[in-house]
């Protein structure tokens, strides 16, 4: 499956998921004016995706300095696909980082680990310059 890669924006994260290396990538920050239009693609591609794969180890690395409240119902989404994936018998490893000292990111990605416990949870403070 061809890689799928979206260049970052003021408002928009980059997102380079590279299926053939079962590497997925979503960072900067998400508060595009319509979060269903940006991320419905994504989530179609990553679902046929995930539809494919078996018995495979993949590695996800989220690092988001902001979302807003409609990109974080995009994400659910995202992370319902692969808690799906991981009971078809996969394997999904996250990487979640995020500043040291950003409570409400830190936050998000310990609900994540909580609602979804069946993927593989690495949390990953960052200092910023």
């Amino acid at each position: 499956m061809e890689t799928l890669y979206i260049g970052a924006t003021p408002s928009s994260p980059e997102v380079n998921f590279d299926f053939a290396k079962h590497h997925l990538s979503i960072r900067g920050e998400s508060y595009p004016e319509n979060a269903a239009a940006f991320y419905g693609e994504i989530i179609k591609r990553l679902r046929e995706y995930l539809g494919n794969c078996s018995q495979t180890r993949i590695t996800v690395d989220i690092s988001l300095a902001y979302f807003n409240s409609s990109s974080t119902k995009m994400l659910f989404n995202i992370f319902e696909a692969f808690n799906s994936a991981v009971t078809a018998g996969n394997e999904i490893v996250l990487n979640w980082y995020h500043d040291e000292e950003d409570d409400t990111i830190l936050e998000f990605g310990q609900e994540l680990h909580i609602d979804f416990p069946l993927i593989t949870f690495f949390d990953h403070p960052e200092k910023t310059a």
